[in-house]
């Protein structure tokens, strides 16, 4: 009989991977299509003068910073949530139907003055920003209660960023062509995007049915809490110092990662003047970090995340520096690109597992287990790094002269060394400085996490 119960439980286990991970194609489309393709479709399609972008690069500032403080609330929100159908899922599924409205909208050709689409644009980011950090925090929350064995969360991890990625490719590597083959079939660049908006709306929704239905939580692993407060919030983030310190080396990592690939798009057209190699580039990409992120579990099973990280942290670096003297030769950016993907690619993972031990961390230091106000912080980075990307694109982009350009032959030298200089530069010392941030500061290592958990248990805070 035990023995069949453990086939049982693995077989649970396997389905929760599979089903967990499956779930975040569509939703890594859907983000993407709007964090790294809204300004390209503003600038490109709708074609909008320098006063206007400006004005939307503010709003695209201001609300992304806006919002990211308001992710811990909604963090809360899914820490008290208990219902019928579980503590993640109502938010996963009603901020993936109400985000998936907004963002279409914000694809939809308004036909109004610059000054009340700037209203509506901004009323339609806020509310898909709002409704798709609801999902997105519950999304994640739920991976840290389906396991509290390190490696099967590096594998339940490992395989939702592989899923990941993969929608986040499919969006970069078949926007750019298929939105100009249905521009063509359809006369309107405004028709094949909005039409594109909606298809990945759709692929989103139904890829989260994966995770609605697929996957099944662990609800009596652990004790029953009080609700948690305001204040409560506060205390989590800010009394569990390595979750603070994870909060900074992430949120530096993220602006760097953040600002390079908002600057994809116009690197091709404006820099090596080829936009369709743009998406051979991000195939090689796109590829070389699946790939990464398939062999990581053999690399975690050798290395301590320690050495991990700074290894990952060389790519990186080398990457950077071999896409900034590059000359204009696909071999040499991508052999950069490849380098600095690949680092990122671990890097990413090993965040999301830092984040995921400092639950039981603060539950050992607090008495409390906050897993949504905890993952709240990946979103807020996000949106914070997306925020601030944001703004270096938008003022670059205007700086340059690349907004007011007609095609790469209208950029001056000078105009791209500033695009490189913002791309490539500004966003390394950023990955720098929060790789220096976690090396002198984070400290749950395998055996200090062991402990934790064990006293956890002890303690009945953790239950068999």
């Amino acid at each position: 009989m035990e023995q069949g119960m453990a086939g049982r439980e693995s077989a649970q286990a396997r389905r929760n991977k599979y089903f967990f991970g499956l779930g975040t194609i569509g939703r890594d489309m859907f983000y993407s299509m709007v964090s790294m393709f809204l300004l390209t479709y503003i600038t490109e399609v709708l074609t909008v003068s320098d006063a206007m972008l400006l004005k939307i690069g503010f709003v695209l500032t201001v609300l992304r910073v806006f919002d990211a403080l308001n992710d811990p609330i909604m963090g809360t929100l899914v820490d008290n949530m208990n219902t019928r159908w579980g503590k993640f899922k109502p938010l996963i599924l009603g901020g993936a139907v109400i985000g998936a409205v907004f963002m279409v909208l914000m694809f939809a050709d308004l036909h109004v003055s610059d000054t009340w689409y700037v209203i509506l644009f901004a009323v339609f980011y806020l509310a898909w920003d709002v409704f798709y950090g609801a999902n997105d925090i519950a999304y994640w929350s739920m991976m840290p209660a389906l396991s509290l064995d390190q490696k099967e969360r590096e594998r339940i991890g490992a395989f939702a960023r592989i899923c990941a990625n993969v929608g986040m490719f499919a969006v970069v590597v078949g926007i750019l062509p298929v939105t100009g083959a249905m521009t063509e079939a359809m006369g309107s660049g405004t028709k094949a995007w909005f039409t594109f908006a909606v298809i990945v709306a759709l692929v989103m929704l139904g890829f989260q049915c994966f995770t609605l239905f697929g996957v099944k939580e662990h609800r009596s692993m652990f004790k029953q809490e009080e609700k948690t407060t305001l204040r409560d919030t506060v205390r989590v983030i800010f009394k569990n110092d390595q979750l603070l310190f994870t909060t900074i080396a992430m949120a530096l990592f993220m602006i760097g990662y953040s600002t390079t690939t908002s600057f994809g798009t116009y690197y091709f057209i404006y820099a090596y003047g080829d936009a369709g190699m743009y998406s051979v580039f991000a195939a090689v990409l796109g590829v070389s970090q699946l790939s990464a992120l398939a062999v990581f579990p053999k690399f975690s099973a050798r290395f301590a995340r320690k050495q991990l990280y700074f290894g990952a942290t060389v790519l990186v670096v080398l990457g950077y520096l071999v896409f900034f003297f590059s000359p204009m030769n696909m071999l040499f950016i991508g052999a950069a690109g490849v380098l600095i993907f690949v680092g990122q690619a671990f890097i990413q993972l090993l965040m999301l597992m830092f984040l995921a031990d400092t639950i039981e961390y603060g539950q050992w230091k607090t008495g409390k287990r906050n897993e949504s106000v905890t993952f709240s912080i990946q979103p807020l980075i996000n949106k914070i790094g997306g925020a601030i990307a944001s703004g270096i694109v938008s003022v670059t982009l205007v700086i340059s002269g690349i907004n007011a350009a007609n095609s790469a032959a209208d950029v001056t030298p000078e105009g791209l060394l500033v695009m490189k200089l913002a791309m490539l530069v500004l966003p390394l010392l950023c990955i720098l400085a929060g790789y220096l941030v976690y090396r002198s500061k984070y400290k749950i290592d395998a055996e200090t996490y062991r402990k934790i958990v064990g006293e956890l248990h002890e303690r009945g805070d953790i239950r068999e």
